[in-house]
């Protein structure tokens, strides 16, 4: 009698059994062409893994060359199929907060807004993205800030500093047709 591995009796662990509605809506999103490929890939993996299919269920080893993902894949989407069901097992888990950090928090938009409604500095018409980068960091509200940050959280509200455009830039008028 061969041992088995560690990984293989994990594999034994998750049974993967889809009724006919599951079944359906993941041949469904399978042949649909508007889903994530990472999406189509989960379901395909839960297709091959159903043990209630009529020609039975796919080894893991033929399940991951046939769709060129690690073994360790098709164990970990039949575990959450499983545990966690249909859902987990075919979308990403969304990610708690961002990979950095946003430079503007609210207070910060809140001065940049009041910036933009204030006059500009001596010696300049109006406020550009450039200048009030410069401000933000001069008031110690960031430690630093490049214009397009500045020019994203303008864009975010929709603040009118005396002016028919809503933005720092200046308005753009149309050339005559």
């Amino acid at each position: 009698m061969a041992l088995l591995s560690s990984s293989q009796r994990k594999c034994d662990k998750y049974h993967v059994r889809l009724d006919g509605e599951q079944r359906q809506r993941l041949l469904e999103l399978t042949r649909n062409g508007r889903s994530a490929a990472k999406k189509i890939t989960h379901a395909r993996i839960l297709l091959l893994a159903d043990e209630a299919h009529p020609d039975g269920r796919r080894a893991d080893p033929y399940i991951s060359e046939v769709l060129g993902v690690s073994r360790r894949t098709v164990v970990r989407i039949r575990q959450a199929f499983v545990e966690r069901g249909e859902g987990p097992a075919l979308d990403r888990k969304p990610r708690q907060a961002p990979p950095v950090p946003a430079k503007l928090d609210a207070r910060g938009e809140a001065h940049l807004v009041a910036l933009c409604c204030s006059d500009p500095p001596r010696g300049h018409a109006r406020w550009t993205l450039s200048l009030l980068a410069r401000e933000l960091t001069r008031l110690e509200l960031v430690s630093s800030i490049c214009p397009e940050t500045v020019r994203r959280a303008l864009k975010k509200t929709n603040s009118s500093p005396g002016r028919r455009s809503a933005s720092a830039s200046p308005a753009t008028t149309a050339l005559p047709s």
